[in-house]
């Protein structure tokens, strides 16, 4: 257990850049924000959407986890990170799925976009679809990846609204963000979060990097009866991200409740 924070260290990245939000999931209580409405870049954080709307197709019975999704040349070519299925290929939906929350591979964004939406861009506006009914208000899919485009944009506040609505709506598949490493055709694939296994109650979530939002990560913890929702947005490096996430769940997880709370943010409001 690491000592209680009271002072946190100055901000991981630029305030252009940089965004952060501490939720108390039980009551939607915020207990520390700043920038929690600028507008920022999501990078693979989007990919929480992606799963999403698949988890959505798994639920309705329109995919089941051994369906096969097609992989397209347009999904193979995609940039890193990617697991290197190639055009004519299929993968599994539990792959996917596995692929997505542990390794963010864009090639699997992709075929999965182009499975369920018949195009990304068809795909990535049932995204956006689904953002504005969750009450994501500020927040805009062009893809499935998270991979630059000027006009896909999100919050700090939006992307916890996600979270909290992915561990509410889903619970039955959120084991697969806590995810660490998963086994694909012989090889082991590792991923990305380092805070997994290594930070008290660290279950999940997402991270996600672009040049243009510096690096991101929604994370969701839980110790005794408490769990946060921590979204950090634009920092200047994975570590400084993760070590700056760290000093936000120390700070907060034994919070005693605020007197007048900033604000309440409810997925379901």
């Amino acid at each position: 257990n690491g000592p209680a924070v009271d002072v946190l260290a100055p901000p991981p990245g630029p305030p252009t850049r940089y965004s952060a939000l501490v939720i108390d999931v039980s009551s939607g209580e915020t207990l520390y924000q700043v920038n929690a409405t600028a507008v920022r870049y999501p990078a693979s954080l989007t990919k929480m959407m992606t799963l999403y709307l698949l988890f959505e197709a798994l639920e309705q019975g329109r995919v089941s986890k051994t369906t096969e999704i097609p992989v397209s040349a347009f999904a193979a070519r995609q940039p890193p990170s990617k697991i290197g299925i190639r055009p004519g290929q299929s993968i599994d939906v539990e792959s996917a799925i596995l692929a997505l929350a542990v390794k963010s591979g864009n090639d699997c964004a992709v075929a999965v976009a182009e499975y369920l939406g018949g195009t990304e861009e068809q795909f990535a506006a049932q995204m956006t679809a689904r953002a504005r009914s969750l009450g994501m208000s500020d927040t805009v899919f062009r893809n499935a990846s998270g991979l630059p485009d000027p006009e896909q944009r999100t919050t700090a506040r939006d992307m916890a609204i996600l979270g909290m609505a992915l561990k509410r709506r889903f619970p039955q598949y959120f084991h697969y963000f806590s995810e660490r490493d998963f086994a694909f055709r012989g090889r082991t694939v590792r991923g990305h979060n380092d805070l997994l296994g290594r930070v008290e109650g660290v279950d999940g979530i997402k991270t996600g990097y672009i040049k243009a939002s510096g690096y991101n990560i929604v994370t969701s913890v839980q110790r005794g009866s408490r769990r946060l929702i921590i979204v950090v947005m634009g920092a200047d490096s994975a570590g400084a991200r993760n070590a700056h996430v760290e000093q936000l769940i120390e700070k907060y997880i034994r919070a005693p409740k605020p007197a007048g709370m900033l604000s309440s943010l409810s997925p379901f409001d």
